[in-house]
């Protein structure tokens, strides 16, 4: 992510408020990048070892033929989803933090005089708390659906890279019974149905915060455009911020209807979906 520098502070601009505001998404954004894995609690030796521990445990987890993981992959789901809720939980934080940012610099341009460069800077400063913010959204989103299903968040580390010959061996398994799913009745390994089932929770998680926030998006829009309505005609700058945010709220929302609806689908009939996973076509 990019690094946030406060603007110069023309005048009326709450400046301590500012510099806080700045430094402490600042430091959120290296906690994002930096910090959970050291609050999950570590234990493995970066990406690569964890897609080490992950693959070497699930050999024996779908060799055993139970459907509850392996003491080795649950402590590897274990450590996933506490990584994802340390990171959403920063997320969040971030979020909250730049849309105070935002507030105090949208309203900063609102009610400085003049047109010196304080006052320009402010617009790019928005716009970029405003895209940080939309980056922080998206981050919760992702953190929390990895967090409620990290198996399925885990999977791509199964696929990358070269498997080995013994791991190739079971994702070939895995296809064929993907495959034939459809016409078994239901007569798959325990260890898949619990794969299937864990990716039908993942998505089924994204459809349900995609929809909250498009309807939170929906109802902003709605305010926003009320205010644009209501604000006087010689408030120019008044009426641009609110017109500007009233649109990108209305564009944004059934962005957020489309992958709510594209993950109900997938919740509903995970198979095809994880099928086209494991072929390399999702």
């Amino acid at each position: 992510m990019p690094s946030l520098q406060a603007p110069s502070r023309p005048a009326g601009v709450p400046g301590r408020a500012l510099w806080a505001l700045t430094a402490l998404a600042a430091v959120l954004i290296a906690a994002f990048i930096a910090a959970p894995g050291v609050l999950a609690g570590g234990g493995f030796a970066g990406e690569r070892g964890l897609a080490d521990a992950l693959r070497g445990s699930f050999i024996g987890y779908w060799s055993s033929g139970d459907r509850d993981p392996s003491p080795g992959l649950e402590g590897v789901i274990d450590y996933w989803s506490r990584y994802h809720l340390a990171k959403g939980a920063i997320a969040a934080l971030l979020l909250a933090v730049l849309v105070a940012l935002g507030v105090v610099l949208w309203k900063a341009f609102l009610n400085a005089g003049g047109s010196g460069k304080g006052r320009k800077a402010l617009v790019p400063a928005g716009l970029l708390v405003t895209a940080l913010a939309l980056v922080s959204l998206l981050a919760v989103m992702a953190n929390l659906q990895g967090a409620a299903a990290p198996f399925s968040s885990l999977l791509p580390m199964l696929t990358d890279g070269e498997p080995g010959a013994r791991l190739t061996g079971v994702l070939d398994q895995i296809r064929a019974q993907l495959a034939a799913s459809p016409d078994a009745n239901g007569d798959v390994r325990p260890a898949l149905d619990a794969m299937i089932d864990d990716f039908a929770r993942y998505h089924a998680v994204m459809a349900v915060s995609a929809a909250v926030v498009a309807a939170a998006l929906i109802g902003l829009s709605a305010v926003l455009w009320r205010r644009f309505a209501a604000a006087e005609p010689s408030g120019g700058r008044t009426r641009r911020v609110l017109g500007s945010f009233g649109a990108l709220s209305a564009l944004l929302a059934p962005a957020m209807i489309v992958v709510a609806a594209a993950n109900t689908t997938t919740a509903a009939d995970p198979v095809p979906a994880l099928l086209a996973f494991f072929e390399g076509g999702w």
